[in-house]
């Protein structure tokens, strides 16, 4: 089973996506099987990060600022604006997909765990994220 998700960000953002991939489990009908989560964007990207303080989220952002700072001039591309490079470097460093095991007709995450999408640039987009169920 496959299902595609559509999502308006905000601009840079963390959102969580958790609730809707859940849907699409619950929808399935799987008992046990695995869940596959994937962003069809080169400057957005997902994470499974702690859904219970919003601060591990901030500290991430002041990672990635400090770390992959929009405008540094060694980026050669740049076609999109300052934030463009920035934003294909940190969808690369939390990746474009994830796998979460599906157990008795659920998602199997830990206790503090949500599903994010991370978006990378400065204006908000459309994006699109694929969720594809598998039995087992």
């Amino acid at each position: 089973m496959q299902e595609t998700l559509i999502f308006e960000t905000p601009g840079r953002s963390t959102e969580d996506i958790t609730r809707e991939v859940e849907r699409v489990v619950a929808g399935s009908g799987i008992d046990a099987g695995l869940c596959h989560v994937f962003i069809k964007h080169t400057s957005a990207s997902l994470m499974i990060c702690e859904n219970a303080d919003p601060t591990v989220r901030d500290d991430v952002e002041r990672w990635m600022s400090r770390n992959v700072p929009d405008g540094d001039p060694m980026y050669a591309h740049d076609m999109e604006g300052p934030d463009d490079m920035p934003g294909h470097i940190r969808s690369i460093l939390t990746g474009m997909d994830l796998t979460v095991p599906i157990t008795d007709g659920r998602l199997n995450l830990g206790t503090w765990q949500g599903i994010y999408l991370c978006e990378h640039r400065s204006a908000p987009h459309t994006r699109h994220v694929v969720v594809t169920l598998t039995n087992s």
